[in-house]
């Protein structure tokens, strides 16, 4: 194996026991939808009630983040818009992945609460992974890492290239 691509683990997990939910200002998420440059960002669309964003700690390449615009921290406290815009947009999240990495299959959900696992749980987000057949190996069991094929910024190209060619087709 020539690389092995996990260069934010290390980092992200030493500073895990410092990371505490913002109780002051606006979300991470909020921040990044509020600037001004989408591609620095990694967000690939916008939608009128929610945004998609490359996650920058991902399972996998290719995993996407769904987040409405507004700040809610609970599912519950969405409104009916907001709820069909996210499950709409998981639908496009899914398209643009199989046509970006044909994967074999999929996972999509939200982590609601700390306990839960929730990294950002004041600003619910849903997750929508991209699975391949084999695609669990020794080094998430043994070494607690996740091996990530594809730099985050060809995976970001190759996810935009699908979005627009879904936009030319019409889907």
């Amino acid at each position: 194996m020539d690389q092995m691509w996990s260069p934010w683990r290390s980092e992200y997990v030493a500073e895990a026991a410092d990371r505490t939910p913002s109780e002051e200002g606006p979300s991470l998420f909020t921040r990044l939808a509020n600037a001004d440059d989408d591609e620095k960002h990694l967000i690939l669309w916008r939608g009128e009630l929610v945004f998609v964003i490359l996650n920058l700690h991902p399972y996998n390449n290719g995993h996407l983040l769904i987040v409405p615009y507004r700040e809610v921290a609970a599912y519950t406290d969405l409104s009916a818009e907001e709820q069909q815009a996210i499950a709409a947009a998981i639908d496009r999240c899914i398209e643009w992945q199989r046509r970006a990495f044909s994967p074999d299959g999929f996972n999509v959900g939200m982590n609601l609460g700390v306990a839960a696992g929730a990294g950002i749980p004041e600003h619910l987000h849903v997750h929508v992974v991209p699975r391949w057949s084999g695609d669990t190996n020794f080094m998430s069991t043994t070494g607690n890492v996740r091996v990530i094929p594809q730099d985050v910024q060809e995976t970001y190209e190759a996810l935009q290239q699908a979005i627009d060619s879904s936009d030319a087709s019409g889907s």
